[in-house]
């Protein structure tokens, strides 16, 4: 499958992040301090609990409800109690629009 139009970059907001749900699969996407876009796995692994509703800090992704961090990078927790990491996405931007395959995972 091909990248699909997640958002515009218009709609992003530095350091919070956005859900978009593409094909079924909940994507958390985040503009960095630094202006890099982030696509990330949007449920925490310890919780089933959105990340986007979460706290964007020092590249990661913070969950609202029991505190993991999760590296914008790599997807892998930097603080318990989750230990399984989430997915990451390659990230394209074209003319403003952010497109993300949801069927590809970045290799890390």
């Amino acid at each position: 499958m091909a990248s699909v139009k997640a958002c515009e970059l218009s709609e992003l907001t530095v350091d919070e992040a956005k859900r978009c749900v593409l094909d079924g699969v909940p994507i958390a996407v985040v503009l960095d301090s630094s202006g890099d876009v982030h696509a990330i796995g949007d449920t925490c692994t310890h919780g089933d609990i959105s990340l986007s509703e979460g706290f964007v800090e020092d590249g990661t992704l913070e969950c609202w409800a029991h505190g993991s961090q999760f590296s914008l990078t790599t997807g892998k927790p930097l603080t318990l109690p989750a230990y399984e990491p989430v997915p990451v996405y390659p990230v394209e931007i074209i003319d403003g629009s952010i497109f993300i395959d949801p069927n590809v995972t970045k290799e890390i």
